[in-house]
């Protein structure tokens, strides 16, 4: 066995030179990597070996790029070197995939004359969800091996393709047992060599290419058809091009054209903000003060309060994963009626192919209902309450699990930004109090904020943090404020949008504005498809809002076919006269004159408060770092990954702009606007959110 450095070796198996490349976690293509690579194969061809095969250590083939090295200055041989050497080996090279060949990963095995794989493996070329496109052949070609519609779906996607489909699709040339690997591929190896099988080079492969020559109809579907799913996204128009160039080009121009579009995507605001995120929701599963290795508690059995819709959205995360629930409710036939809704909700996923008929059985077998607390609840591990919004109801329910529950039991609330330390005051174990804020629908939103309150035992930090992974979620620790962080933040929002409403803009213009910065609706949209009686109390009601007024008309949104906006019977919003004179007369009440408005000024006015905002709850330690509130926004609110997140998006907007807009603000509009005193000082010290060290 010859080391050729600390992260590849090369040994020979009678005729076949065996490259093994080992450089955990996943073998990603660093410069030790590519240097180890290289020369390997420069010695492998140098050698009396026949054949060459590439395999990998550890739990995966190579799964990418070194993303870490990405936007720096590159050392040792480059990528294209690498697959340069493999390509035109005079040996046949087979590539031996376990795990996953993701992004650079599937581009070096694609340099290979044959593939073989284990079947659980998967392949792809993700590099659309980095902001970015496939920068090492990678567009030019997976369609000349799977054909234009094939690779056009991939590359836009970022999916990963199990092994059999990608055995169907020419994209691996055989399947190999799993767990015989190295056998399997210096087989295929050695039979390549007594077939004398042909060094097929995937770069001089057309004939896959010309079913879409001549037809550019084939890309004009494609956009049309996904032109919701990449609304505002650079990324996979930019795939699509390259694999346009990829018909119309021959290959080394394809080439250039791809390196092109990589680097005007590489050095833009998009991919910087999609790989700041990438690396944030990884950064917010470490907690400074609850190590790795804090012990965890078994959650084998949960117990939910509340049949609702957020009560049995929140029951489904667990079936899914085959722990049981018990949701308990006052009356039956509330428990019936949401009982009744989760079958519904997993029927539907199953007539649209999400799961099976047999799984949907399954998974409302685990889901069990009760009116009694007391026999329900006595052996449950964790207990989730998911009631109405009133303190005194929430403090009654606490009481009553303190004395039902089991020792060392979790008690969760679900409220969305009660005092939770006032509500684990009640029990006798505020150690076991711990929020979980799931966001609704629950069983479909990826966000869950878990709130640590004052006495949380970090078992308990812990345990939610390992738990929400299990049930799918992208879980961000945050501390006891009003709202927490997600709400909190959105109010400074939603108090811009109504006051630019009542100093002229129309509500349709804020929509507008936030719709084009990427949010997937506006404030008032979103109202009228959530309900604009959500909280509305009728006896009560005065005409004092907007929203009184609306709600007093019977216009209480989409349902009702009207609320701010007008609906037609397709449900398509329409500006309302009726809304407008609604606003007008407001203004005119008020003593005001309606003034117009710039698309600048709406987006300051709702974007800038946020980030400042953000920055009093980095002050006063409710998140633990910057990069926390951002992963909230992005998966609780729909802030637009390709802008990274409001404490991102003041960072590529420059804090010492925010601040001084904010500060302008200030002085027409009052004190609501104050910048921060972090703020102000990270402007002072010329530093960003990102320099504040957790």
């Amino acid at each position: 066995m010859a080391e050729i450095n600390s992260v590849t070796t090369l040994t020979q198996d009678g005729d076949v030179a065996v490259i093994t490349l080992n450089s955990p976690p996943v073998n990603a293509l660093s410069a030790k990597v590519r240097e180890g690579l290289d020369e390997g194969f420069r010695q492998a061809i140098a050698s009396d070996a026949k054949a060459i095969v590439l395999i990998c250590e550890g739990r995966t083939f190579i799964a990418g790029a070194d993303i870490t090295e990405f936007g720096g200055a590159m050392t040792g041989p480059s990528l294209f070197d690498v697959q340069a050497t493999m390509e035109n080996s005079p040996k046949p090279v087979i590539a031996a995939i376990h795990g996953t060949a993701l992004g650079g990963g599937l581009e070096v095995a694609l340099c290979a004359h044959y593939r073989v794989a284990v079947p659980s493996a998967r392949l792809g070329l993700p590099e659309v969800n980095l902001g970015l496109l496939p920068g090492a052949g990678g567009t030019q070609r997976l369609p000349r091996i799977v054909g234009v519609q094939k690779a056009l779906e991939m590359v836009t996607s970022g999916q990963h393709v199990p092994a059999k489909q990608a055995a169907a699709m020419g994209l691996v040339d055989e399947l190999v047992e799993e767990g015989k690997l190295r056998e399997g591929a210096v087989a295929f190896a050695n039979k390549a060599v007594a077939e004398k099988k042909p060094l097929v080079k995937v770069r001089e492969n057309d004939a896959r290419l010309a079913e879409a020559k001549g037809h550019p109809e084939i890309f004009a579907d494609f956009r049309k058809a996904n032109a919701r799913k990449f609304r505002g996204f650079l990324a996979p128009e930019y795939n699509i091009r390259c694999i346009e160039a990829a018909v119309s080009q021959p290959f080394e121009e394809g080439l250039k054209t791809e390196r092109k579009l990589f680097g005007e995507l590489m050095s833009g605001p998009q991919s910087a903000a999609q790989r700041y995120y990438f690396f944030a929701e990884r950064q917010a599963q470490k907690i400074p003060d609850v190590p790795d290795d804090t012990p965890t508690r078994p959650i084998k059995s949960v117990g939910i309060i509340g049949a609702g819709t957020m009560g049995g959205g929140i029951a489904m995360n667990f079936a899914n994963v085959g722990i049981p629930v018990t949701i308990v409710e006052v009356k039956q036939d509330a428990l019936d009626r949401g009982l009744a809704t989760i079958r519904k909700n997993y029927e539907r996923t199953a007539s649209r192919g999400g799961i099976t008929a047999e799984q949907v059985e399954q998974r409302t077998g685990l889901i069990t209902g009760s009116l009694d607390m007391d026999s329900a609840f006595k052996d449950v591990d964790l207990v989730i309450e998911a009631v109405f919004e009133r303190m005194d109801i929430k403090k009654d329910i606490f009481t009553n699990l303190d004395r039902i529950c089991k020792p060392g039991a979790i008690l969760a609330t679900n409220t969305s930004g009660l005092n939770i330390d006032e509500i684990a005051s009640v029990t006798k174990r505020p150690q076991d109090v711990i929020g979980l804020h799931f966001f609704s629908p629950a069983n479909v939103m990826k966000l869950l904020e878990i709130v640590r309150a004052d006495h949380t035992a970090k078992d308990v930090i812990a345990t939610s943090m390992k738990l929400a992974k299990q049930i799918g979620k992208v879980a961000v620790l945050v501390g006891v404020t009003p709202g927490f962080v997600g709400n909190r933040i959105l109010g400074q929002r939603q108090r811009e949008a109504q006051k630019l409403v009542l100093e002229g803009a129309m509500p349709w213009d804020v929509d507008r504005v936030l719709y084009d910065f990427g949010f997937p609706m506006g404030p008032f949209a979103m109202s009228d498809l959530a309900g604009l009686d959500i909280g509305w109390v009728k006896e009560k009601s005065n005409g004092e809002t907007i929203r009184d007024v609306l709600c007093e008309m019977d216009r209480r949104g989409q349902k009702t076919g009207a609320g701010y906006y007008d609906y037609d019977e397709n449900r398509n919003a329409i500006p309302s006269p009726v809304t407008e004179k609604i606003i007008h007369d407001f203004i005119v009440k008020s003593g005001a004159n309606p003034r117009k408005i710039s698309d600048e000024e709406i987006l300051e006015r709702c974007l800038y408060p946020m980030i400042n905002e953000g920055a009093k709850i980095l002050e006063e330690g409710k998140a633990i770092r910057a990069s926390d509130i951002d992963v909230v926004w992005v998966n609780g609110y729909g802030w637009p990954v390709y802008r990274g997140g409001p404490m991102h998006y003041g960072e590529q907007v420059g804090l010492d702009k925010v601040a001084a807009k904010m500060k302008d603000f200030q002085a027409k509009m009052g004190d609501q606007f104050k910048p921060s005193a972090l703020l102000e000082k990270l402007v002072a010290e010329g530093k960003k959110f990102s320099d504040i060290k957790a």
